[in-house]
């Protein structure tokens, strides 16, 4: 699959569009309050929106539409979740890191149980966003690499260095202004496609919900491993299997480990107050189904365009011998008028760029303010801290590249496992200490260090039992949710054994709260 000419002439606009804005922004960095937090006063609209494009990775681009056209709409069931999370973090998590100069969810940690659960909390925070980004940076490569005809090693370069340059160079309020035009194009793209499909068949749209609601498509159904057809799902509780209240805890325990990092976090400590941070929540809650859907909504409508005109490629991913994830981006080559085509790929790198640039500048934050200054080197000036932070960005994104040639000549099976592995790791029981800390007036650092401990256990065990190592006692699908109950419940029982200093809590749980800090 190869683009036209004036394709990649669109797609080379869209990156000299992005590399503008980071170069336009970097003259406004004066000191890092700027380059980390955009001189706290960024509108709530575009934080809002700027959420939004990290929210749809390349993930959702592609995987999504892949998931919908190979079986149903299962895959949609965990992100009714959002909304209620959203409004948790609104009204409860986001005090917490609008009061004073906090502008670090691990300062948080800090000043609630000490310098030691803080950096624990930076690390793992660290590690897992270079793998994160790493992997992104891959996929992404692999995409450009199939549309356009250039090497994946050179796709990886032009695409992470691309996404380095304005990030390094801008800083956050670039990452921001770059979010909101992303976001616009690949929303676009989706309603594009969607809008290509309906013109293409004799029934449009009304044929799209007519025979996709038929085929059950468009239920919470999953493909039956056994007979390959799509099949009901359970509905109650279990450990042991997929149902649909264990994929909405699932949603609910993702959403709210994702409120409770660097990068939401930094976004609330930029605006000018609270009022325009919730603003924030309010767009990103509210748009956030809608897109979902229209994501998925494009691969039933794919499902149904290839029912009609069948090849081999659909042929392919239908019946298991191609990857579902190369569905759209066939469709996006050989059925889109040039031009569009080219738009469309540009919205579809935007989805992977967002999420990267936020990366690479949350993960620069965390190193300068919660390992430089506290460990380091404390009391620099702020033009110290401003080339530390230029410093760490650069860092960190030559480490996201080189992180993609590591997936690239890794074999499949070793990148899965050990992206498995590190997932795992890293996202233990992260979430559980915040609101252990946020929900009790119990324990220090001691409590929390036990409960690290055991859910760090709990997780090697729940490793083992997914590459059939020892017994299969629950889905390693639940391990996060488990993890983080895990977490607090360990905490809680170790701070009875180890009775914290009576101390300060003001702000620091929600029993302690000041007025100016809920408003």
């Amino acid at each position: 699959m190869k683009l036209q000419i004036f394709d990649i002439i669109v797609i080379g606009l869209y990156f000299a569009c992005m590399l503008g804005i980071g170069y336009f922004v970097s003259k406004r960095n004066k000191d890092t309050e700027d380059y980390f937090l955009g001189g706290r006063n960024i509108p709530g609209w575009a934080i809002g929106v700027s959420f939004v494009g990290t929210m749809i990775s390349s993930v959702t681009f592609l995987a999504l539409p892949a998931d919908a056209f190979k079986t149903a709409w299962i895959r949609f069931l965990p992100n009714f979740a959002f909304p209620v999370v959203t409004l948790i973090a609104a009204y409860v998590f986001l005090p917490f890191f609008r009061r004073g100069t906090i502008s670090s969810a691990y300062q948080y940690l800090g000043l609630r149980f000490g310098s030691s659960i803080a950096t624990y909390g930076a690390c793992v925070y660290i590690g897992a966003q270079v793998v994160r980004s790493s992997s992104i940076v891959y996929l992404m490569a692999l995409l450009m690499s199939t549309m356009t005809g250039l090497s994946i090693d050179a796709s990886i370069v032009v695409s992470g260095a691309i996404t380095a340059f304005y990030t390094v160079k801008g800083g956050f309020e670039a990452v921001v202004w770059t979010d909101v035009i992303q976001t616009i194009i690949l929303v676009m793209g989706a309603l594009i496609i969607i809008g290509m499909v309906i013109l293409s068949l004799p029934g449009g749209m009304t044929q799209i919900i007519t025979e996709g609601w038929a085929a059950g498509k468009f239920a919470f159904n999953d493909l039956d491993i056994k007979t390959g057809e799509l099949a009901s799902m359970e509905h109650g509780f279990s450990l042991s299997e997929k149902t649909t209240v264990m994929l909405l805890l699932v949603g609910f325990t993702q959403f709210l480990t994702g409120k409770l990092n660097q990068e939401t976090v930094q976004r609330w400590c930029s605006t000018s107050s609270i009022r325009e941070a919730r603003k924030s929540m309010w767009i990103l809650g509210g748009s956030s189904l809608p897109i979902w859907g229209a994501f998925m909504f494009m691969g039933t409508s794919l499902w149904v365009y290839y029912q009609h005109f069948p090849d081999t490629v659909s042929a392919g991913v239908l019946d298991g011998t191609l990857k579902s994830e190369s569905i759209l981006p066939h469709f996006i080559v050989t059925e889109m008028p040039v031009g569009l085509a080219g738009l469309v790929i540009a919205g579809a790198l935007a989805a992977a760029m967002s999420t990267l640039s936020s990366s690479i500048n949350s993960t620069s934050m965390v190193i300068v303010n919660d390992i430089y200054q506290p460990l380091i080197k404390k009391g620099v000036k702020k033009e110290g801290d401003l080339r530390v932070g230029l410093g760490a960005a650069l860092t960190v994104s030559l480490l996201m590249i080189g992180g993609a040639f590591v997936f690239l000549y890794s074999e499949t099976k070793t990148l899965t496992d050990f992206t498995i592995i590190i997932t795992a790791v890293f996202g233990g029981g992260i979430a559980g200490i915040f609101l252990f800390g946020m929900f009790t007036r119990r324990g220090d650092a001691r409590a929390v260090v036990v409960g690290i401990v055991l859910t760090l256990s709990f997780t090697l065990y729940a490793l083992l039992m997914q590459f059939n190592v020892v017994t299969r006692i629950f889905d390693p699908y639940y391990t996060a949710i488990l993890g983080n109950i895990i977490m607090i419940l360990v905490s809680y029982v170790a701070s009875m054994v180890f009775p914290a200093n009576t101390r300060d809590l003001t702000n620091l749980t929600v029993w302690d709260q000041t007025q100016d800090g809920i408003s």
